[in-house]
C-alpha cells in the first residue's frame, strides 16, 4: 500500500492495537463514555443473532443492555491481522474470547464464547476510531439452564 512509510505504518498499527485495549477495558468496566469516545458515531456493529446496529448511539444503548450492572463481563482480544487500505483506513481481524457471567434467581451462571471480531477503522481528526464491528462467536459454551442473550 503507498502512502505510508515503514515508521508510519508501525505507528498506525500501536494505535489501533491501543484502541482495541480501550474498547475492552472499557467495556468490562463498564466505561461508556470512554467506550463511545472509541467509535465513529456513524460506527456499525453487528453481533451474530442480533439487528445490525447502524450508530455508535444505538450500538451503545444495545450493549448496556446487554451487559446491564448485574452482568460480569471480560473480553480477551488477541492475535490481530492488520490491513491498511490507506493512511487512514484500516481492516481488522481480532481472535477473541468473552466470558460473561450473570445470576438467575440465586443461580450463578455464565458463557464463554470463542471466535473472532472482524473490524474497519478511520483516523479522524489524527485518532483512529472504530467504523465497523461484528462479533463473529465459531464457539460458545454455556453452564447448564443458562438463559443468556448476549
Amino acid at each position: 500500500m503507498d502512502g505510508m512509510t515503514d515508521l508510519e505504518r508501525l505507528l498506525a498499527l500501536e494505535e489501533i492495537k491501543l484502541l482495541k485495549a480501550r474498547r475492552d477495558r472499557a467495556v468490562d468496566t463498564k466505561d461508556w463514555d470512554t467506550y463511545l469516545a472509541l467509535h465513529a458515531p456513524d460506527h456499525e456493529s453487528h453481533n451474530d443473532g442480533f439487528d445490525h446496529w447502524k450508530t455508535a448511539e444505538e450500538m451503545i444503548t444495545n450493549v448496556r443492555r446487554l451487559l446491564d450492572e448485574t452482568r460480569i463481563s471480560v473480553h480477551h482480544s488477541h492475535t490481530p491481522e492488520i490491513t491498511f487500505e490507506s493512511p487512514t483506513s484500516a481492516k481488522g481481524i481480532w481472535a477473541m474470547e468473552d466470558n460473561i457471567f450473570w445470576k438467575q434467581g440465586d443461580e450463578e451462571h455464565w458463557l464463554n464464547g470463542f471466535g473472532f471480531y472482524p473490524e474497519s477503522y478511520e483516523k479522524r481528526d489524527g485518532t483512529w476510531v472504530f467504523t465497523r464491528r461484528q462479533l463473529k462467536r465459531t464457539h460458545v459454551r454455556l453452564s447448564p439452564g443458562a438463559n443468556a442473550r448476549t
